[in-house]
C-alpha cells in the first residue's frame, strides 16, 4: 500500500532484521566497489591496522538500506533520496557480525515550493550484535503529498 507524507509522523520507527555478514559478501562487495587490501586480503588485513578483513562502511551504507526496504518502512511509495548528512563509521565490521538497522523520522516537511510533496528526515543507526552503533547518519527523502491543500 503506498504511503504519503501525511502517513509518516515524527518519532515512527523502524526496525530491520538481522543480518549475519559473511567474508565472502565482504570480500565480493569490496573487489566490486572498494578493492582496499583490508576488505579484499585476510593476510594484507591481518597485518593492518585492524588486525584483520573489515567490511567497506560503503557496504554497511548500502546494507543499511536494504535492510530498511526489507523492514517495509515505506510500504509500496518510493523515497527519492537527495541526501544525507552526519555520515560516521563508529566500529569496524568482521566477517560473522549480526547487523539490523533502526531508522527514527525526526521531522516531516512539506515542501514550501512543491506542495505534493515533502521531505522525511530520518536518523539511521546501524547495530552489531552488541548493540552497539558501527553506523549512523541522517537520511533525507523526498515523499509525495496526498493532498496539496489545508496547510497549518
Amino acid at each position: 500500500m503506498p504511503r504519503y507524507l501525511e502517513d509518516f509522523h515524527e518519532g515512527e520507527i523502524w526496525r530491520s532484521a538481522p543480518v549475519v555478514l559473511s567474508e565472502d559478501e565482504i570480500v565480493a562487495y569490496a573487489k566490486a566497489n572498494d578493492p582496499q587490501p583490508i576488505h579484499v586480503d585476510k593476510v594484507a588485513a591481518a597485518a593492518g591496522p585492524f588486525g584483520g578483513l573489515i567490511a567497506s562502511g560503503w557496504q554497511i551504507a548500502a546494507l543499511s538500506m536494504r535492510l530498511f526496504i526489507e523492514a517495509g518502512g515505506h510500504g509500496d511509495s518510493p523515497i527519492v533520496g537527495i541526501g544525507i548528512d552526519e555520515l560516521r563509521w563508529k566500529q569496524v565490521v568482521r566477517p560473522g557480525d549480526t547487523l539490523r538497522t533502526v531508522r527514527e523520522i525526526v521531522s516531516v516537511t512539506r515542501s514550501a515550493s512543491k506542495p505534493d510533496r515533502g521531505t522525511l528526515k530520518t536518523r539511521v543507526t546501524v547495530l552489531n550484535q552488541r548493540d552497539e552503533p558501527v553506523m549512523t547518519y541522517i537520511a533525507l527523502g523526498q515523499v509525495r503529498a496526498r493532498t496539496v491543500a489545508a496547510q497549518a
